[in-house]
């Protein structure tokens, strides 16, 4: 994939473009000016003075040129040991001038977690730094009250109650009263799984959250977390993966406090387990949430420092698919502080790692797959929310949604198109747009918070339709 609007590296914050980085001609000129005393800085100046490129130092250590450039900068975070040893080795640095023992002791592959990314403020009621508009949305209750209080507000069961869907009740709201509950220790016990029935349910769960059936996965998913945590120590890689799956269903039904919940404990269970990809991939979403939260430097730390860590290039073609969605998550989060020159070169950087890959990589514990055309279905979205909604529908226009691996990211592609559409001003595609979604994945149209607030704008913001009136019914929107 390749953005039409193709801008070289000038003083981007970010480093040097995808496309120069892969030059070996490539210098220091265009690098940003590292911390004097930082390990980055001995690894600049070394490699300056026996004068290998970015390029050349990368191919020697296993990294890309970008990669060396935001170690070098700072910007990833260097204090992962192994990373050291391997460019001390490669440098001739001497060891404890790294801050590294002298002996040259190699650990074991899971001898140390992932480790370079920090642990985030523990959440809170409201999530601090988040100003805007959202904040209504945003809001939840404590946790100690949510095991009642949501339930009843949203119409949904309390624990211990079935999970039969009510008149009063969507079918997100279901699944995030089942996944608190669950999460929380509330409920009836689920009979006991073996090991395969949990890998097997889990896998079914993920299918039916790639289909986007949310009343399937409010079925399944709270059983499977439950059953995990009966299972003991010995399933502890399946139950992080469960949680992995719960921390993206409530992600995208705007739930960040059970959202931070969920990703903390995937994470410490994946360490536990000694899954690398699982790791890597919590902190992807950790990453996200600390997004949302208006916590941006702390996003780029953890996307960035995942991406780097040195057991994703161990994990073969999964591993470098990893990276690339953590990237593409970089991406997104400059294009949140309006840096659009430095969101297309980490795009790009993601294209390249797809090109490279060739066809879809399969993820389990992602939405399915990534490839050119999902580096892509994340530039509209990154496009838009950098403050170009015209150049979100240009990108838009040169995917076709059908390339895409999953309903689930078919239906976002039209939602992310219809939240261009809205910032452009264009109401009628915005609305047109909003229907394809429906027609895609009508549960998780319906569910979404994003496309609820865009329908209650719509209605109040211009004339209505029977098309429109039908939507904002059959998403749970009343108009004023």
């Amino acid at each position: 994939m390749q953005n039409a609007h193709d801008h070289p590296g000038h003083g981007s914050t970010l480093g040097v473009s995808a496309t120069s980085a892969h030059q070996d001609g490539v210098m220091d000129a265009v690098e940003a000016v590292p911390t004097p005393n930082g390990p980055g800085a001995l690894v600049r100046r070394a490699r300056q003075e026996r004068g290998l490129t970015l390029c050349q130092l990368g191919a020697i250590t296993g990294y890309s040129a970008a990669q060396v450039s935001r170690l070098e900068r700072g910007r990833s975070a260097m204090t992962d040991i192994a990373v050291l040893r391997r460019f001390a080795c490669a440098l001739d640095i001497p060891p404890q001038d790294l801050g590294l023992a002298p002996a040259r002791i190699e650990p074991t592959r899971h001898s140390s977690t992932t480790g370079p990314y920090p642990r985030l403020p523990a959440p809170t009621v409201e999530i601090p730094g988040h100003e805007d508009g959202e904040d209504a949305v945003r809001r939840r209750k404590l946790l100690a009250n949510l095991a009642v209080t949501a339930a009843a507000a949203v119409g949904a069961p309390i624990s211990g109650t079935s999970h039969t869907r009510t008149a009063e009740a969507q079918p997100g709201e279901l699944l995030v009263a089942g996944l608190r509950d669950a999460m929380l220790g509330l409920g009836a016990s689920p009979p006991d799984l073996s090991p395969d029935h949990l890998s097997g349910g889990l896998a079914r769960a993920v299918a039916h959250f790639n289909a986007s059936s949310y009343v399937s996965l409010a079925d399944r998913l709270p059983s499977l977390i439950r059953a995990g945590h009966q299972a003991g120590a010995d399933h502890h890689a399946v139950l992080a993966r469960c949680y992995l799956l719960a921390t993206r269903a409530l992600i995208k039904l705007d739930e960040p406090t059970l959202g931070w919940m969920a990703a903390d404990r995937a994470r410490q269970l994946a360490q536990a387990s000694g899954s690398p990809l699982e790791v890597a991939e919590a902190a992807r979403q950790q990453a996200v949430l600390a997004r949302q939260a208006g916590w941006h430097d702390q996003s780029l730390t953890l996307a960035l420092g995942a991406a780097d860590d040195p057991a994703l290039r161990e994990a073969g073609n999964i591993g470098i698919a990893q990276r690339g969605l953590l990237i593409q998550c970089a991406a997104y989060t400059v294009a949140h502080q309006r840096d659009q020159e430095g969101m297309r070169q980490l795009t790009k950087e993601a294209a390249a790692i797809a090109d490279e890959l060739g066809g879809v990589t399969f993820l389990r514990d992602t939405a399915g797959g990534f490839n050119g055309a999902t580096v892509q279905l994340h530039l509209i979205s990154a496009e838009y929310k950098a403050g170009d909604p015209s150049a979100a529908i240009a990108a838009a226009d040169a995917l076709h949604p059908m390339t895409l691996p999953t309903v689930e990211r078919r239906a976002l592609y039209h939602v992310d198109k219809a939240t261009a559409y809205a910032q452009w001003g264009r109401r009628d595609e915005c609305i047109g747009a909003l229907l394809e979604a429906e027609r895609c994945a009508a549960d998780e149209t319906h569910a979404r918070p994003a496309v609820k607030a865009m329908v209650s704008g719509l209605l109040v913001s211009g004339r209505t339709t029977p098309e429109l009136r039908g939507l904002a019914a059959r998403a749970g929107v009343l108009a004023s």
